[in-house]
């Protein structure tokens, strides 16, 4: 049977085959021996900073498999990375072309055939002759001996007043890792920063340079190359030999041995009339921070003051220094080196050892032991005759504040005056001009008012457009408030003036009174003492004496006149206290241990000239009107006193010596006689 053409074709074709096969003719889809090694890139970082190039010293791990899978070689078997330069002949060829151009972690296959790798001859007992290789291979370093340095600033504070040189000390934590991220030490995990000197050999050369210029709070990588690090030795088993270190460094302080305290000034006072010295007692609040800003302590958390002697030794020394030629409410930021602190030990958990620190402080007072009361006249009356003396009974006016402005007491209430007065448009200021609208608050001025009319001088004056019943109505108001203001004379109408006591002159609807000085609260009655009673504090007595009614001073009172180091109630202990006062009337006294002197000698019969009803016994009626009379007629006076009945009534019970109710002439004594009896007594 004949076959079709094309059935014929195709068995001429098969046949050819065959005879191609039986003469060892490679078949179809057979490529033939490789002529160049084969890379397969199958992982590539995203971030591949840099790629090995000829020359290039690099390390790196892999596996070697015949096309089988067979292993015939793995660094990861011997536990040690490969190491060598790339390009240069010294890895096979396939090798040498296959790892070129990889990056740092990137990851490739590659088959190398016999002729890139060991060839005809092989490896005896290890590789056969005409092997195509199979290496997996991960790239883990890549230097050169060309490389520099490599600083990245990460972070940096926004104030950096000075940055580290060599033979500073520093304090800083770091995280250790190698080039492809492998980490082989941290100052974190071991809870404390590493402390050292930078350019003195103590640390590799590369962290020697690398920390130069850096700020506290400042933070950096630093990329190392093997020989300003380990070499060629590495470090025990963590850092292989030529390995690439990567250091993330925050730099948390640093100082200088030769440092001193460094003093920022960050708000001084204008007035500053005296700075603290050796000796002086600080009160001040404090926030204690380490140089990365960490708080480690403040006296406000405790909402108390910190009360020390500087310049004594009761504290660190940098402190002691950093506090010399403060100002009363000054704000200081005082850095203290470790060697003027708590040195290398540190201080409980809260202060590392070798720690710089930086208080920001803010004065409150301060004082000298042997401080007096310091005195400032504001206001002297002219004509100024009668002062004040020990045992002279005193009215005044008084605020008390610390040296920082916070108010404690005051005897001085400001208050507005009800608008029933009525408006009267026609008035004018006593300076000139039309009054403002707006009404007068209380403040530190005194002020005074004066009609349309030509007035010299404070006070107002009756007009022929005045309503003198009104003028009245705000004389007898103002002049029965207990606010402060200060009646300054009048004739009538005429002349009639008010210190301290501004108002609006339009409408008269508001009218405040106050003491010529910035107002508080809890009195509202002038203080009224003894002076020399001991009933004020030693500092207010002596600055109470030598006054003129309706003068004004400030005092500046140091505790051990005060309340001491106890303080009292709302002052504070060791608290340097300020007075302005006005002293608003006095009588003069009587020596101590009299309730009643005579201004002459007193009556030769005083027994019968007491006993009104001659009934040979002195009720308490008797005695209180002979006595009342005696002081109308100014023949004697009684202790001063805002009651008068109760001085008479004490007088009574002194001479009433078996407190019947009655004075006997037994009992009837007077004080200079009663003192010369215990002297005889005493002899």
């Amino acid at each position: 049977m004949a076959m079709a053409p094309g059935s014929r074709r195709c068995l001429l074709l098969l046949l050819l085959l065959l005879l191609l096969s039986v003469l060892g003719a490679p078949a179809l889809g057979d490529p033939g021996p490789l002529e160049d090694v084969v890379i397969d890139r199958y992982y590539i970082p995203k971030i591949c900073l840099r790629e090995a190039q000829m020359g290039d010293f690099i390390r790196y791990h892999y596996n070697g498999t015949f096309k089988d899978g067979k292993k015939f070689d793995s660094s990861y078997d011997r536990g040690a990375t490969v190491a060598g330069v790339v390009g240069v002949g010294r890895l096979i060829t396939g090798m040498d072309r296959g790892l070129q151009g990889m990056c740092v972690n990137e990851r490739r296959h590659l088959i190398v055939p016999p002729h890139l790798g060991y060839g005809s001859i092989g490896v005896a007992g290890l590789i056969p002759p005409d092997a195509t290789l199979y290496f997996d291979v991960v790239m883990l370093d890549i230097w050169n001996k060309n490389d520099k340095l490599q600083i990245t600033t990460l972070s940096k504070p926004e104030r950096c007043n000075r940055t580290v040189e060599n033979s500073d000390f520093v304090r800083y934590h770091y995280n250790g890792t190698l080039l492809d991220g492998t980490p082989f030490d941290s100052s974190y995990s071991k809870g404390s920063t590493y402390d050292t000197y930078v350019g003195t050999g103590w640390l590799i050369k590369g962290m020697d340079q690398g920390l130069l210029g850096m700020c506290a709070g400042e933070k950096r990588s630093i990329i190392i190359p093997p020989f300003l690090a380990y070499g060629e030795k590495g470090y025990g088993t963590v850092i292989p030999p030529q390995a690439s270190l990567v250091f993330s460094v925050l730099l948390v302080d640093f100082h200088n041995p030769k440092d001193g305290v460094f003093l920022e000034h960050l708000e001084v006072p204008e007035s500053c009339k005296r700075r603290a010295v050796t000796g002086d007692f600080v009160r001040y609040h404090y926030n204690g921070t380490l140089m990365d800003g960490t708080l480690f302590d403040s006296s406000y958390s405790r909402n108390q003051t910190y009360n020390t002697y500087i310049g004594k030794g009761y504290i660190i020394p940098g402190m002691d220094q950093g506090l010399q030629g403060v100002c009363v409410g000054e704000h200081r930021r005082v850095v203290i080196p470790p060697h003027l602190a708590y040195g290398e030990n540190g201080a409980g958990d809260k202060i590392p050892g070798s720690a710089v620190l930086i208080f920001d402080v803010h004065i409150i007072d301060f004082h000298n032991p042997a401080d007096p009361v310091e005195i400032e006249t504001v206001f002297r009356p002219e004509g100024c005759n009668v002062t004040t003396h020990n045992r002279d009974f005193v009215r005044y006016h008084y605020n008390c504040s610390l040296l920082d402005g916070t108010r404690l007491f005051s005897s001085c209430v400001p208050r507005a005056f009800p608008s029933f007065l009525g408006p009267n448009p026609g008035w004018h200021w006593a300076g000139g001009g039309q009054a403002p609208g707006s009404t007068r608050t209380c403040n530190k001025q005194c002020w005074s008012i004066g009609a349309r009319t030509g007035q010299q001088g404070g006070g107002f004056k009756g007009h022929s457009g005045m309503d003198m019943a009104v003028a009245r109505r705000v004389w007898n108001f103002m002049a029965h408030q207990d606010g402060g203001c200060g009646i300054l004379g009048h004739g009538g109408m005429e002349g009639l003036g008010f210190q301290g006591c501004p108002l609006d002159p339009r409408d008269f609807s508001h009218l405040h009174c106050f003491l010529c000085a910035s107002c508080s609260h809890d009195y509202e009655k002038p203080q009224e003492v003894t002076l020399g009673a001991n009933k004020v504090i030693e500092g207010l007595n002596s600055g109470l004496l030598d006054m003129c009614a309706g003068e004004r001073r400030v005092l500046i009172v140091p505790p051990h006149l005060g309340h001491g180091e106890s303080g009292a109630r709302g002052v504070p202990g060791s608290a340097v206290l300020r007075f302005e006062v006005e002293l608003i009337s006095m009588e003069e006294g009587v020596p101590e241990g009299y309730l009643f002197i005579w201004h002459g000698d007193p009556p030769a019969n005083l027994y019968e000239q007491m006993d009104l009803n001659k009934d040979g016994g002195i009720p308490a009626e008797e005695f209180s009107t002979f006595i009342k009379t005696q002081v109308a007629e100014g023949k004697g006076r009684l202790m001063p006193s805002s009651d008068p009945e109760k001085v008479i009534a004490d007088m009574f019970r002194n001479q009433d010596r078996n407190q019947d109710g009655k004075i006997t002439p037994d009992e009837l004594k007077l004080k200079s006689d009663e003192d010369q009896e215990k002297v005889h007594e005493e002899l």
